[in-house]
């Protein structure tokens, strides 16, 4: 029972967001989808730069990721509920920036 106890007592990770108290689950999600696909874009970006045989399917998903992370990170951004969400949100938009100026100065689309 005690093991119960210590598994309940736990937060979710995406609880972690929640400092008002209140759930906001699809404002979590896209925060942290946000990061995730703007850091995709960055770490896209990254190799596109550093590798010179890199061909045009690589340049296209930094550029598609980076311009969904940004898309959608200024959407989260207007609607996002705690300072914790707008800290990962800002941070995903400002990689996925970096991941689509990145995939646009090798060409882009």
């Amino acid at each position: 029972m005690s093991d119960t106890a210590q598994r309940r007592s736990r937060p979710h990770p995406l609880q972690l967001l929640n400092s008002d108290g209140r759930p906001h689950p699809v404002e979590n999600i896209m925060a942290v989808s946000v990061l995730i696909l703007g850091l995709a874009s960055f770490v896209v970006g990254m190799i596109l730069r550093n590798s010179a045989g890199a061909g045009p399917a690589i340049r296209i998903i930094a550029t598609a990721t980076g311009l969904i992370a940004l898309v959608v990170g200024l959407y989260a951004q207007m609607v996002s509920a705690t300072r914790e969400q707008r800290v990962i949100i800002v941070t995903g938009i400002i990689a996925g920036f970096v991941g689509l100026a990145l995939g646009l100065g090798q060409g882009g689309f």
